[in-house]
């Protein structure tokens, strides 16, 4: 069965990028026939458009239909939408406990982009999901709700508790920050210049080995994501040891993790994530899988899937993990 179970709606900073590549996805789906793209009446329509979009936000029924009809499309049976927690304005506490958000340069950078990505409040999103569960049903698409949640060791109580009373169907782990800096900002690149490889890759190994050991997700993603520039390490042994570790981790706490392709279409190291190696090493543990897109656009969807599915059963694995209200089911491959 074809499934994508970590899908996103939106994500900003809200630059003319970001209006770009939402116009791409409503062109995708909703172009009206006869307007030459070069014409006044097509960036008329253009502008409007977008206009739409943003007067009704990312969680509105037409939004959430262009990803309906994707999925559709593409024959999958169970879609996983998420947010990032980072994106709650009930979450700020939390993220300004852990970020560098101080007078430096990284600081001012990391404390634009909180400001421009936390724009919304949990029970919206959580509502609209919820609402669209039994329309997305009745066209053949089982809609689950999910959260992509940051982990920072220490805060484990903090986190259960903002996470706490939802009725979420899976909780996603991952690790976007190292000391407070979130890695995968294209602002703060140069921070992996003249920086100990080997030691980063530490730091971020051990922070993922106790977000899984912390039995508070469904499922840990991004297991090797500070690859995201291609800033990786040479040392052949040290990687193999630390994905041995993660794997372990996984198959001791019984957590699952994903084959996501958002890093192998997204950004510059082109791999999927974890890369290749990896997942072997998980497959030879027993690991359990899903997989995703990652998609942040509604053509984007599925992106991969297929492919990374594919490929596991390549491998041997026998079965995808989905989730309902928390529990693990089972998809044959």
């Amino acid at each position: 069965m074809k499934i994508d179970y970590h899908v996103h709606l939106e994500e900003g900073p809200y630059s003319f990028r970001w209006l770009d590549r939402t116009s791409q996805a409503i062109n995708t789906f909703h172009l009206p026939h006869g307007l030459d793209k070069g014409s006044k009446e097509y960036i008329t329509w253009q502008i409007n458009a977008l206009k739409n979009r943003l007067d009704k936000g990312c969680y509105s029924e037409e939004w959430l239909d262009y990803y309906l009809i994707q999925a559709k499309q593409l024959g999958l049976k169970e879609v996983g939408i998420v947010d990032h927690l980072y994106r709650f304005k009930e979450t700020r506490a939390y993220f300004e406990k852990n970020m560098v958000l101080d007078e430096t340069d990284l600081g001012e950078k990391q404390r634009y982009w909180l400001d421009s990505v936390m724009t919304e409040t949990m029970n919206v999103f959580v509502d609209a999901i919820l609402q669209a569960k039994e329309k997305w049903r009745s066209e053949g698409v089982d809609l689950k709700l999910g959260i992509e949640a940051d982990y920072f060791v220490g805060c484990e109580r903090e986190l259960e508790e903002l996470l706490h009373g939802y009725p979420w169907d899976y909780v996603i782990g991952s690790v976007h920050f190292v000391d407070g800096w979130g890695f995968d900002n294209p602002q703060t690149v140069h921070k992996f210049e003249g920086i100990d490889m080997k030691e980063l890759y530490e730091r971020f190994f051990t922070t993922v080995e106790k977000a899984i050991r912390s039995e508070l997700f469904d499922f840990v993603a991004h297991l090797d994501n500070l690859k995201v520039f291609n800033f990786q390490v040479d040392d052949i042994d040290f990687r193999m040891n630390w994905y041995k570790r993660i794997a372990q981790a996984l198959a001791e706490t019984g957590t699952a993790t994903e084959v996501n392709a958002g890093l192998y279409y997204r950004y510059p190291v082109k791999e999927m994530c974890p890369g290749p190696d990896f997942v072997k090493i998980l497959v030879e543990h027993g690991v359990e899988f899903t997989v995703s897109s990652d998609s942040h656009y509604p053509d984007d969807l599925g992106k991969f899937t297929e492919m990374n599915a594919d490929m596991l059963k390549d491998l041997g694995v026998q079965k995808l993990v989905g989730f309902d209200k928390r529990v693990k089911k089972y998809h044959s491959l």
